[in-house]
């Protein structure tokens, strides 16, 4: 932890809960390393809460912080600018401190794309098959987007949802090439996958041992394609023990809570940042 003083700038994150998140850990290393005046905490915000806490963090002159669950939705009619990106997907999970008042963006999207860039793939050929339909396959969605990928199946288990997930997408400043369709439709899609995402919490910690696509199926994605789970901890997850398995590239959450992150450092200090002391201080962390 930075040593705080009187001149030390405040950062950190809201949530409700908040005492899980593993933002402190990164963050803290990292200005530790740059060796600049501020502390990154964790701040527990009710719902009810949030307007009264984003004017409290203006008048103590808190520079920026991250947003987790439940408020990535909620601070949205509350900010004075926001960004694109974060208007395409529908959420906002970084805000700082503006003359005219608080601005957000989102940089889930960049935090998901940073493993994909190492990827040398024909994106613009490539099918995805997203395994979820909630607030984290938005990200997932308008990070493909970027990418160019040819197709984007988000698959799901609520028709309604998945309708709606869809509907949100048609006003969207960039072309989207979205489908969505019921989980029965899995064993159609997978074989043409070149990437497959899970954005579900299925395998998360406690719920450790479990998939959401069973191993047969999963076995059929085409060599050398890659499976993406958001979550990071276990590592690896059951899905991605079985797609390593079969020989799949395979890729964990961690990297992406990461990039997020010190994407979002970056706007607030304005300078780069020490992304490999994050990411050393992550798995020290998960590691125990």
């Amino acid at each position: 932890m930075p040593t705080i003083t009187g001149t030390t700038q405040l950062l950190g994150v809201i949530g409700y809960p908040v005492k899980h998140s593993l933002s402190p850990v990164m963050h803290n290393a990292a200005i530790a390393e740059m060796g600049v005046d501020f502390v990154y905490l964790p701040w527990p915000v009710a719902p009810s809460d949030l307007p009264t806490a984003l004017a409290g963090f203006a008048a103590i002159g808190v520079r920026g912080f991250s947003i987790t669950i439940p408020h990535k939705q909620a601070i949205m009619p509350l900010l004075s600018e926001i960004s694109p990106v974060a208007q395409a997907v529908g959420a906002v999970n970084t805000v700082w401190r503006t003359p005219t008042g608080w601005a957000g963006t989102n940089t889930d999207v960049e935090g998901f794309l940073a493993p994909l860039k190492g990827c040398d793939r024909p994106w613009h050929q490539t099918l995805a098959v997203i395994l979820g339909a909630g607030g984290a396959a938005r990200a997932v969605v308008a990070g493909l987007a970027q990418l160019g990928c040819a197709k984007i199946c988000v698959v799901g288990r609520n028709l309604d949802k998945l309708q709606a997930f869809q509907t949100s997408w048609q006003d969207s400043p960039g072309p989207v090439n979205l489908s969505v369709h019921d989980w029965s439709e899995l064993p159609q899609l997978i074989p043409q996958a070149g990437l497959l995402v899970n954005s579900t919490p299925v395998g998360m910690s406690p719920d450790v041992g479990h998939s959401p696509v069973a191993p047969e199926l999963l076995a059929t994605l085409p060599q050398g394609a890659i499976a993406y789970d958001l979550i990071y901890t276990p590592s690896p997850t059951e899905f991605l023990r079985q797609a390593q398995a079969v020989g799949l590239v395979a890729i964990d959450g961690s990297e992406m809570l990461v990039q997020q992150g010190a994407a979002a450092l970056q706007i607030w200090l304005d300078r780069p940042v020490p992304v490999d002391i994050m990411g050393q201080a992550l798995r020290q962390h998960l590691r125990g």
